[in-house]
């Protein structure tokens, strides 16, 4: 396995000060003070089939991204990127991607809409550029945070290496970096953002699509029945969580840093290593010397670890995750799941982490001098 990984740059406590401030800007700019301390409205008011207040909102998220319109809609993340997909998919049911492991779920709704992929190494501009070049394809797809370890394309470079080329609309699967990072897709230049509010501490199961409003008028129209509609008190939820979530997931970011450097100074013994990776959250990856990962697992979860995920960073998860690697790097190395971890610190410090890693370490330890 590499020993190098290159995990998105994150955004500093005061990058993610002035995320915060220029969403609450663009709040006040749609919102009359009252109505944001109000629930909102529901139902499928005219001339727009959908409440007012979600109507709001969305122009917030619009304004906030600098695009020309914004969706929310059902199904999270995956179902943001379901309705992306339908608005952009033509007749040949082609896809560009990066040649990797395509995410679990996205490579679901691909089978769902038998959307067929062509993958190509985002690494190589030249590839890239002759690719997207076919007219066999409807539409790109790029995922910002990493698909394997070793991966370290530039977002932004890809994106207009593809825009110079060609004129496939753009999509860009967003999550787990929203918020996280300088730029997302559409600040970079694609067509689409799609990512989930509930990974930005928002409501449950609501997802949003940013971009042009071409698409996003195209969502609009498959989306109408109002049982599909986003409520108002859910679109509210959303701008809530996503004020408090920079800041939040700018010091989570400290934390997992912070760990890592400790951990390579070689403050536990039996630890080979530590890596920052997006996996699909930017995680901390600890190597172990032995095969001891499921053990160190199991007995964390004794010691307060949350044993799972719950929306990948959501409002439930406070506690830090110790966790499998994820499905996608496993995709890539099948060997890792025995001897690493990943650890996602969620709103505790550094002081927990470390405890927790240790003491599960020793029981792994006692539990092999009692067995031998």
């Amino acid at each position: 396995m590499t020993t190098t990984t290159f995990p998105l740059a994150s955004i500093s406590i005061d990058e993610a000060k002035e995320k915060q401030f220029s969403l609450i800007d663009c709040m006040c700019k749609e919102f009359k003070g009252l109505e944001l301390l109000d629930l909102g409205d529901l139902g499928v008011k005219s001339p727009y089939n959908k409440p007012e207040t979600t109507l709001k909102v969305e122009k917030v998220l619009a304004r906030y991204f600098g695009t020309e319109s914004a969706v929310l809609i059902r199904g999270a993340g995956t179902g943001a990127l379901r309705y992306g997909f339908a608005a952009c998919v033509g007749t040949q049911r082609n896809v560009l991607v990066h040649t990797a492991p395509v995410y679990s779920t996205t490579e679901s709704t691909f089978e769902m809409m038998q959307i067929h992929t062509v993958p190509v190494d985002f690494h190589d501009t030249e590839a890239c550029r002759k690719a997207c070049q076919s007219s066999d394809l409807d539409f790109i797809l790029i995922q910002t945070t990493r698909q394997m370890l070793s991966d370290h394309y530039d977002l932004n470079k890809v994106i207009m290496n593809f825009k110079s080329s060609c004129n496939l609309p753009i999509i860009v699967d967003d999550n787990y970096a929203v918020m996280k990072i300088a730029k997302i897709g559409v600040e970079c230049g694609a067509d689409l953002s799609c990512f989930s509010t509930f990974k930005l501490l928002g409501p449950e199961g609501i997802g949003a699509v940013v971009g042009k409003k071409i698409y996003c008028d195209k969502i609009n129209k498959i989306n109408y029945s109002g049982g599909s509609q986003v409520q108002g008190f859910e679109a509210l939820e959303v701008l809530r969580g996503m004020v408090y979530a920079p800041v939040s997931l700018a010091i989570q970011a400290e934390v997992g840093e912070e760990c890592c450097k400790r951990l390579n100074n070689h403050e536990l013994p039996g630890v080979k290593s530590a890596f920052l990776a997006n996996a699909q959250s930017k995680v901390l990856l600890v190597e172990f010397e032995e095969e001891i990962a499921e053990r160190v697992l199991f007995f964390a979860q004794q010691l307060g670890a949350a044993p799972h995920p719950v929306g990948a960073e959501s409002k439930y998860e406070i506690v830090p995750m110790f966790y499998r690697v994820s499905g996608t790097f496993l995709k890539a190395d099948i060997t890792l799941k025995k001897r690493m971890i990943r650890i996602n610190p969620m709103r505790s410090g550094s002081i927990t982490v470390m405890r927790i890693l240790s003491e599960s370490m020793e029981l792994v330890k006692k539990e092999g001098e009692s067995c031998s």
